[in-house]
């Protein structure tokens, strides 16, 4: 008895409430059978720790919440790092694709907050972003909306990275960016 109330303990331990979760989606879906039809919930959920860690899952059961529970368990082993600006916006913008789902994601002074549709202002918030400016193009599915998302913040590439890669300090990388190629001269 007392084994098992240490197993108890040990595992509320674990499941500290490090990552916020926000319920996008549930459908109901149904199967005719012989004798009437059954009812299954299938649930979209999108899990973040608010500081540069998203991820999202789906999970399907009988009971809604058993599919919740299934989508966030799903969400948190498919988590991602995305390098934010200033701990608020992203570094360029970003364009994401997903079957006919495509978001454009655009970085956004301070103060603008988080302009985006549903299921990406889900994303965003999980994420941690305070300011972004967003667009969903093609497809509305919630599902194809979030993975083009998250698609697109795979790409994200802070200039620290971009600077290790290449061999070269974030000051050189920087000035590249702000220099324009100077336009010739009409003689």
């Amino acid at each position: 008895m007392a084994e098992r109330e240490n197993r108890r303990d040990r595992r509320e331990r674990d499941e500290t409430p490090e990552f916020a979760d926000r319920l996008v989606a549930i459908n109901r879906v149904s199967k005719t059978v012989k004798g009437g039809k059954r009812f299954g919930f299938a649930a979209l959920v999108v899990v973040g720790d608010q500081k540069g860690r998203v991820g999202f899952g789906k999970g399907k059961a009988k009971e809604v919440p058993e599919a919740i529970r299934k989508a966030t368990e799903q969400a948190k082993r498919q988590m991602i790092r995305v390098q934010l600006r200033e701990g608020r916006t992203l570094h360029h913008d970003i364009e994401g694709r997903h079957g006919a789902g495509r978001v454009v994601m655009r970085q956004a002074p301070e103060g603008t907050g988080i302009i985006a549709g549903g299921p990406m202002r889900a994303v965003f918030e999980m994420l941690g972003v305070k300011d972004v400016v967003s667009k969903s193009l093609g497809s509305q599915n919630p599902y194809n909306m979030i993975r083009a998302t998250i698609d697109g913040l795979k790409q994200e590439q802070s200039p620290r990275s971009v600077a290790q890669r290449r061999g070269k300090k974030v000051a050189d990388i920087l000035r590249s960016k702000d220099e324009a190629p100077a336009e010739p001269a009409e003689a």
